[in-house]
């Protein structure tokens, strides 16, 4: 592939956890990890649309063919922090389906103060479909960052979802953020929002809900191709790219470090958040 592949491929969105340095006064976390049983979902917290997004997502993923759990460690599926004596819960679900490898949905509670949606379907590469992200920051009432992508692993999306994407609304969003410097690693049609109101939150919702019918639709279409087809190799490194990028983004691994401490920080990264796709 060529440079703008390589760029494509190398990250997708921020992670949301990069918002924790600006969650409030405190200046680090205690160095306290363990698996918990916090709600399931996280749930109960400070903003409703995190809940209603996740809800949404699990929903939409249960249409997906041949859709089944992958297996995950208890000590990563449901964790337990603080900071600065506020509650910190992580809750993660993990499944794959014909077409992608791995659907993570990450969501989060600190404290009354902060809520965090972190949600990544990576394709199996032997399928010519892109990956697909959202992100959620939310904390005091407010809504700070809502994004949403189907990102290409290689120059360019697929045909037929380039074109559903073009015809699609883009929404009554009054505020709309500025990409960070690495913006062109996203596709044309990103959503990068800041809602404004419950009515724009819905919104955010039904938007995050046409990329996923999108999204479907291609899978139910796509067919797989050779493991040694140079278009599946090229879309493996392009996720190979993508993974080694996101391993090297100090901010959110300061931040799990901060919040449990290097050795568990660096296995959450290795093998939940960012695992390598195996070679079909």
């Amino acid at each position: 592939p060529g440079s703008n592949g390589s760029q494509r491929a190398s990250v997708l969105l921020m992670h949301p956890w990069q918002d924790l340095h600006s969650a409030g006064p405190a200046a680090a976390m205690t160095s306290s990890a363990s698996p918990a049983t916090p709600p399931a979902p996280v749930s109960g917290g400070i903003h409703p649309l995190v809940d209603a997004l996740a809800q949404r997502i699990r929903q939409r993923w249960a249409e997906l063919p041949e859709l089944e759990p992958l297996a995950i460690d208890p000590e990563l599926e449901a964790i337990c922090g603080s900071l600065d004596g506020e509650d910190l819960f992580i809750r993660n679900e993990v499944h794959r389906c014909r077409g992608l490898r791995k659907l993570h949905l990450e969501t989060a509670r600190l404290g009354a103060g902060l809520q965090i949606l972190h949600c990544v379907f990576f394709p199996d590469p032997r399928y010519d479909l892109p990956v697909f992200g959202a992100d959620i920051v939310a904390g005091r009432g407010v809504v700070s960052a809502a994004i949403v992508d189907l990102s290409p692993v290689t120059d360019q999306l697929p045909d037929g979802i380039e074109a559903a994407l073009a015809a699609r609304d883009g929404g009554p969003f009054a505020q709309r953020r500025e990409l960070p410097a690495w913006g062109s690693i996203f596709s044309p049609h990103v959503l990068f929002v800041r809602p404004a109101d419950a009515a724009e939150e819905r919104a955010f919702i039904e938007q995050v809900d046409a990329f996923l019918a999108i999204l479907a639709e291609a899978v139910s279409l796509a067919q797989p191709q050779d493991p040694d087809d140079p278009a599946t190799l090229e879309r493996l490194e392009g996720q190979l790219r993508y993974c080694k990028q996101q391993k090297q983004n100090d901010k959110t691994r300061r931040v799990l470090e901060k919040a449990f401490n290097p050795i568990w920080a660096d296995r959450y990264i290795e093998e939940l958040l960012f695992d390598d796709p195996v070679a079909p």
